[in-house]
């Protein structure tokens, strides 16, 4: 995958192709320790001190310095004319390098310059790796990745500051977005549906900052997670008739928590038949159902005009008949939206909310209703709350980095202006006995409580199984 790009304008514009052939060979010159910056320590093994990350800086320098990928016409080239082309100059520049090391492999060294060069560098590997979830490039010489759950540095860097910006720009052009110095933040969404998030100077310290949450091929079904110990099957059995009984869900968790593959499972709960309308920020949800529109944030074009918000498209989903309306993520105002929406005929609507407990998701409510510029007084806004939602979920990742349900909570009405609270399923975590035990370690219970609105399932003939809120014994 190749992305066309802007690059700086070389210094001499009327260099060609075949000029590389007849640049004379140097040998590079020792490459600088970088400025010391208050707040940022120094690597402990700096990249530049290995003689293959030395080289291949060195020649993708001259590659840029070489070639000015801006001013050619690249729209009649195709991808792999482009990297054939590519590919010849680079083969070029390191043949004519008489003191590059015997003992250095010169394809690896022409790949790793290309990836960088018109790929994506040292995250080319990392995308099509299966089992990164996200990858962090904090600047140049630092990029994290998290497996499993597990966040680990990653051996292999960027060369330089521009490289790490040029990658930056070939992902978003093709979006249709710019970074740049008046616009240095940028929120995006790969065409495999993956999320990107870019930061660049002058608010990032350090260099371009790159963070990108992978999207996953295939979505994690609810025994997947029973068998990854992130909910027991009572729980998975209970929110599946929630769902299927029209309950509207919230679920609550920190960044990183799990949130929106909880909610893509639990949206997979709905019955087929029914009309359902997505809407998220960048699109995420992956649902399998016949009768299904998705729709899609839009953020300002280039002169500040044309962003269409979530609480635009909440607004508009109530006019376009649906039977449930899943929201990705509830930021601002069109929490208000949302919860009129559950009040007024749109019952088993799902949305996700950023908080740490499910008594600060209701707080946490609150200040988003308050965002939508009305007059409520905050009894009116609890009433709304307390009417419209069923069920909290609170999702929980731990240090280690496992993720758990830790909470399934009912709303049981108001008392004394206050919402009422009832846990029903909660995962107990092990006290630990020693600083090497699991931190995540414990068990899934009931709470030998049975929700409030099983008496009306009951009445309406549906089977329950009573015993799925019994407390066990770890």
């Amino acid at each position: 995958m190749f992305f066309r790009t802007a690059r700086k304008p070389p210094e001499d514009s009327s260099t060609t192709l075949a000029a590389a052939a007849d640049t004379p060979a140097a040998t590079p010159a020792p490459v600088p320790e970088p400025p010391f910056r208050p707040g940022f320590e120094p690597l402990p093994a700096a990249a530049e001190a290995n003689a293959d990350f030395t080289w291949r800086k060195r020649i993708h320098e001259r590659l840029l310095d070489t070639i000015d990928l801006r001013r050619r016409d690249l729209n009649r080239m195709s991808d792999d004319e482009l990297r054939a082309e590519t590919t010849a100059l680079v083969r070029e520049i390191i043949a004519a390098e008489a003191a590059l090391p015997g003992g250095l492999d010169r394809e690896q060294l022409c790949s790793e310059v290309l990836d960088e060069a018109i790929g994506l560098g040292p995250l080319e590997t990392l995308l099509t790796d299966e089992s990164v979830s996200e990858i962090m490039v904090n600047r140049f010489d630092q990029i994290f990745v998290e497996r499993g759950g597990r966040i680990a540095p990653h051996p292999t860097t960027f060369t330089s500051d521009r490289a790490v910006l040029g990658v930056i720009e070939r992902i978003v052009a093709p979006l249709g977005r710019r970074i740049d110095e008046s616009s240095p933040m940028v929120d995006a969404r790969l065409r495999d549906g993956s999320r990107v998030n870019a930061i660049i100077p002058p608010l990032a310290l350090k260099g371009p900052t790159l963070t990108i949450r992978k999207f996953a091929r295939r979505a994690l079904e609810v025994a997947d997670l029973v068998r990854m110990g992130s909910l027991s099957h009572e729980m998975a059995a209970f929110l599946r008739t929630c769902v299927e009984q029209r309950r509207n869900i919230v679920v609550s968790g920190g960044t990183g928590s799990g949130k929106t593959t909880f909610l893509n499972l639990l949206s997979n709960f709905i019955p087929d038949g029914e009309r359902i309308l997505t809407i998220e920020d960048a699109a995420e949800l992956r649902l399998r159902h016949s009768h299904l529109v998705s729709l899609e944030a839009r953020p300002s074009n280039l002169e500040g005009r044309g962003a269409i918000s979530i609480r635009d498209l909440v607004r508009n989903a109530l006019r376009m008949r649906p039977d449930r309306i899943v929201v990705g993520e509830c930021r601002g105002g069109e929490a208000l939206d949302m919860l009129q929406a559950m009040n007024t005929g749109h019952e088993g609507s799902m949305t996700t909310l950023h908080a740490n407990s499910p008594r600060d998701a209701l707080a946490r409510l609150e200040t988003l209703v308050l965002m939508a510029g009305m007059d409520l007084p905050l009894a009116a806004i609890r009433e709304q709350i307390a009417s419209a939602v069923d069920i909290i979920v609170q999702q929980t990742r731990f240090a280690c980095g496992a993720r758990r349900l830790t909470s399934i909570t009912e709303l049981t009405g108001m008392e004394g202006g206050r919402i009422q609270l009832q846990e029903l399923f909660r995962f107990e975590r092990r006290t630990a006995d020693s600083p090497t035990a699991d931190p995540s370690g414990g068990h899934f219970t009931g709470c030998d409580a049975v929700p409030g609105f099983y008496d009306e399932l009951r009445r309406q003939g549906v089977a329950l199984d009573l015993h799925l809120f019994d407390r066990k014994r770890s």
